[in-house]
């Protein structure tokens, strides 16, 4: 189902997850729960895996995760602001070490010349107070290329992190 990369970076940020007793959460709108997919195809995971938020509509990023309806009407959904604010919602809305976000324009339309597809925002928080932000143009590339350079940005973002 994933790719051996994937494979390989969701079973390094488990082990490191597990060797430091973290436990993980994703809010995810373009990957729509690709992260937390990868995480768990690896037998094992539920010891850090604590839960995953799909929060593909504007309406379940403020309902689910918090998020202020002011910071989407200002930046919109796909921006650095709202991408910390789902990070921040996810850690507060589970019993995670580590929460990290994305969301972005996956194409293959819905682009514009400030949002173009390929434009993806992530963030990570963390219980120490340490909210992390990575801004990623991957291009036309197809959705699911998109998708997938996603989902292995974020795994990184996990490793940097734990």
């Amino acid at each position: 189902m994933f790719s051996p990369e994937i494979i390989t970076l969701a079973a390094e940020v488990l082990e490191m997850a597990r060797n430091k007793g973290c436990h993980l959460a994703a809010a995810e709108s373009c990957t729509g729960g690709l992260i937390m997919g990868a995480l768990t195809e690896i037998a094992g995971s539920s010891d850090v895996v604590d839960r995953g938020f799909v929060t593909y509509t504007n309406r379940a990023k403020m309902e689910v995760l918090g998020v202020d309806g002011k910071i989407i009407k200002a930046h919109g959904a796909v921006s650095a602001e709202c991408a910390k604010a789902m990070a921040a919602g996810a850690l507060k809305a589970s019993a995670a070490t580590f929460a990290v976000s994305v969301t972005g324009v996956a194409g293959p339309g819905g682009g514009t010349i400030e949002k173009p597809v390929g434009l993806v925002h992530m963030a990570i928080a963390g219980r120490d107070g340490r909210v992390q932000h990575e801004k990623h143009l991957f291009g036309e590339t197809g959705r699911d290329r998109v998708r997938e350079a996603t989902v292995i940005a974020a795994l990184k973002l996990f490793r940097k992190n734990i």
